[in-house]
């Protein structure tokens, strides 16, 4: 028996959590792919066949589902749980291009790798699918495209980084409806999302989802100072995913609560 778990969804993209509890060394039905998968283990082990071939699925071994692609199971070992990321086209076309199919299927998942899916799991977490969770996916994504097709390229260096910096902080600092998720904020400023997180990584030694969290928590700041009190309202305004959200992340950049701030900065707590 299969069972699927929604964790998150973002712009393009759904992360799932599945649990399998058969116990059966013959193959399974055929199953017709319709979407661009990626699907790492994370406890486990069990057999998949596609494109005739079979390959031993573990917490090492990866597997790259592909549309229109018949794959089969089993499960001599008993169950597994996994955590499977399924991509849109329109994405898939985004991060890997329009290049030729990928040709292996299997996806070595060394240390580091292994640690980007737990960051991925770990950003879920957050509620912010647009930004912090989409960003901690390209890791992932890139690491299992330099296995399958050669991997996404990233040609933007010096002045270039610079500049791709400087067009994205205006567009977040102007509130531009597209700088409301990572993947739009690319598309807008036509470089890839690659390209875009490397750059604030690269220039203010930052990830682009700390920075834009940034001038989110200044704007906060901004309205505690004036005695704001509506703080779901004041979440949902800024773009946090909920209140929660909002405190834990102004918490993280200003060491106190919005409510903590409010306190500090509002003029009518203030010590004459």
């Amino acid at each position: 028996m299969r069972s699927s778990v929604r964790i998150a969804a973002g712009p393009g993209f759904v992360l799932d959590a599945v649990t399998c509890v058969d116990d059966h060394r013959g193959w399974s039905a055929a199953e017709l792919g319709d979407r661009h998968r990626m699907v790492l283990a994370r406890r486990g082990t069990f057999l998949r066949r596609a494109g005739g071939r079979s390959a031993v699925v573990d917490p090492t071994l990866a597997y790259l589902g592909l549309p229109d692609e018949e794959e089969r199971f089993a499960h001599p070992s008993g169950g597994d749980v996994c955590t499977s990321l399924t991509l849109s086209p329109g994405l898939w076309r985004t991060l890997a291009g329009d290049g030729p199919r990928p040709v292996r299927r299997t996806i070595y998942v060394d240390a580091r790798l292994d640690l980007a899916h737990r960051r991925v799991l770990a950003a879920a977490r957050t509620g912010d699918a647009a930004f912090a969770l989409t960003e901690s996916l390209l890791p992932l994504v890139s690491a299992t495209l330099s296995q399958v097709t050669g991997g996404a390229t990233d040609a933007t260096t010096g002045g270039g980084a610079v500049g791709v910096v400087g067009a994205a902080r205006e567009v977040i600092a102007a509130g531009h409806p597209a700088a409301a998720g990572l993947l739009s904020l690319a598309a807008l400023l036509e470089v890839s999302p690659y390209t875009l997180s490397r750059a604030f990584t690269r220039e203010l030694g930052v990830s682009l989802t700390h920075y834009r969290n940034r001038v989110r928590v200044g704007r906060a700041l901004d309205r505690l100072e004036c005695g704001e009190t509506r703080l779901a309202e004041l979440a949902a305004e800024l773009g946090f995913a909920d209140q929660a959200h909002m405190t834990r992340t102004v918490r993280r950049h200003c060491g106190h609560t919005p409510a903590a701030l409010r306190r500090l900065l509002s003029p009518d707590t203030q010590t004459p």
